[in-house]
């Protein structure tokens, strides 16, 4: 079982909702191209770790942090 990555009072959600917006990437797609890496995620988790009420997986930080196209850093400021 992977362990879930504690938000420890870092917006993980939150950025990941900013960067995906100034990309111009939709929910719908971006979980789409998680799919495609074989990264499981629904739309319905996707908006659950947007809001902070659900951990991520390491694995889902990777693979979100690669289909953004941006830093760990930007995602954990």
């Amino acid at each position: 079982m992977e362990q879930k990555i504690k938000q420890n009072g870092i917006d993980i959600g939150g950025n990941i909702r900013r960067v995906r917006k100034e990309k111009g990437i939709g929910q719908t797609e971006l979980v789409r191209m998680l799919q495609l890496k074989d990264i499981a995620m629904t739309r319905e988790t996707l908006v659950k770790i947007e809001r902070g009420i659900q951990h991520i997986t390491g694995a889902q930080l990777r693979g979100i942090r690669d289909c953004l196209g941006t830093s760990y850093d930007e995602l954990l400021k």
